[in-house]
């Protein structure tokens, strides 16, 4: 038996799972729980574990931050998790803690064909550089490399590489007028620093829409203003699309946004294998991204414009995909140190 977990800003994912000889993983139990509340994610891992924790063989948890030496501090939870300590608390001899976008990019292997839908055509290169970008509470960004057998370095196993990044925390890039004094708004609401994911998460749907409103360029009626005050204030936007001027505006800029910025990390990986979008936000504006102005963008890289077009992108639909990334981690750390299946 093996712990999976996909810790993000407002909620994490966990799940033990089994591997029985020539079969998949066979998922045993899950549990979604609100962060909200809970002083560490200690705590919220053993209330899930609970009384199987002296069946377990291997935990891998997938957070949303920058891991460095085994440990992390969330960037969007105030939570620093260290998986020395996490691992004595389980009594496991290691536990692998890796970024969430590293735990998704590891998923993507497990995905059925009905998880994903093209959002542009292209003809992805199987031996290629994937990427992976995801919306959220935050940002996320990760790319998975194939290394080829190399005769000089027999130790170096073949096989799948993957990267993690905090490129979500670069500089945002406007490409318009309009995008520029955005930029600038976004600068002096955030200490001087205007990154992709004040832009392109939930919290920047909602950054997006004030900026319009603020800046006049649309009003906001006042049923969106009282949903927006007595719900999600960021969902309440995406739900008042095409019902609301201001709303309709809010989803173009976000759309041009993960576009442009998609097409951003096809040329920095030089992507052949795809681009794939993850996380929460997307899956709610399929139809959206799939109107054709998600492409338009995507493609608009001037001189490059024809290469970029080349590489296809998906959209993920399993919401749990970095759940099954970081559970077939944690059976690699199992069979690595010689733990037969069941």
């Amino acid at each position: 038996m093996i712990l999976a977990g996909d810790v993000g800003g407002t909620k994490a994912d966990f799940a033990l799972f089994e591997r029985r000889p020539g079969g998949a993983p066979v998922e045993l139990r899950h549990e979604r729980i609100a962060t909200e509340g809970w002083p560490a994610l200690e705590p919220l891992v053993e209330r899930f574990v609970g009384p199987d924790a002296g069946r377990l063989a291997a935990a891998a948890i997938g957070v949303a931050g920058p891991v460095r030496d085994g440990r992390v501090t969330g960037t969007n939870l105030p939570w620093t998790v260290e998986a020395k300590s996490l691992a004595d608390r389980l009594g496991l001899p290691g536990l692998t803690l890796l970024n969430d976008l590293e735990a998704t990019a590891h998923g993507l292997a497990s995905l059925a064909p009905d998880e994903t839908r093209v959002l542009h055509a292209g003809k992805a290169d199987p031996a290629g550089t994937v990427c992976v970008l995801a919306a959220g509470t935050g940002l996320g960004q990760s790319f998975l490399v194939h290394v080829p057998p190399d005769p000089d370095r027999p130790d170096d196993p073949p096989g799948v590489r993957v990267v993690a990044s905090e490129g979500g925390h670069a500089d945002y890039a406007p490409r318009t007028p309009l995008e520029w004094e955005l930029s600038q708004w976004l600068a002096a609401r955030y200490d001087g620093h205007t990154s992709w994911e004040r832009v392109l998460s939930g919290p920047g749907l909602g950054n997006l829409y004030e900026f319009l409103r603020d800046t006049g360029r649309a009003e906001e009626p006042e049923w969106l203003a009282a949903a927006r005050r007595d719900g999600d204030p960021n969902a309440a936007i995406a739900q008042a699309d095409g019902r609301c001027e201001l709303a309709t505006q809010t989803v173009d800029l976000f759309v041009d946004a993960y576009a442009s910025q998609a097409g951003n990390l096809a040329l920095t990986y030089l992507a052949t294998g795809g681009v794939y979008l993850a996380g929460g936000i997307a899956p709610r504006l399929a139809a959206r991204l799939s109107d054709g102005r998600f492409a338009r963008a995507y493609v608009s890289k001037g001189r490059l414009s024809a290469l970029v077009a080349s590489i296809p992108v998906r959209l993920v639909l399993n919401d749990q995909t970095a759940l099954l990334g970081a559970a077939a981690v944690a059976f690699r750390a199992a069979s690595a140190r010689g733990i037969r299946h069941a």
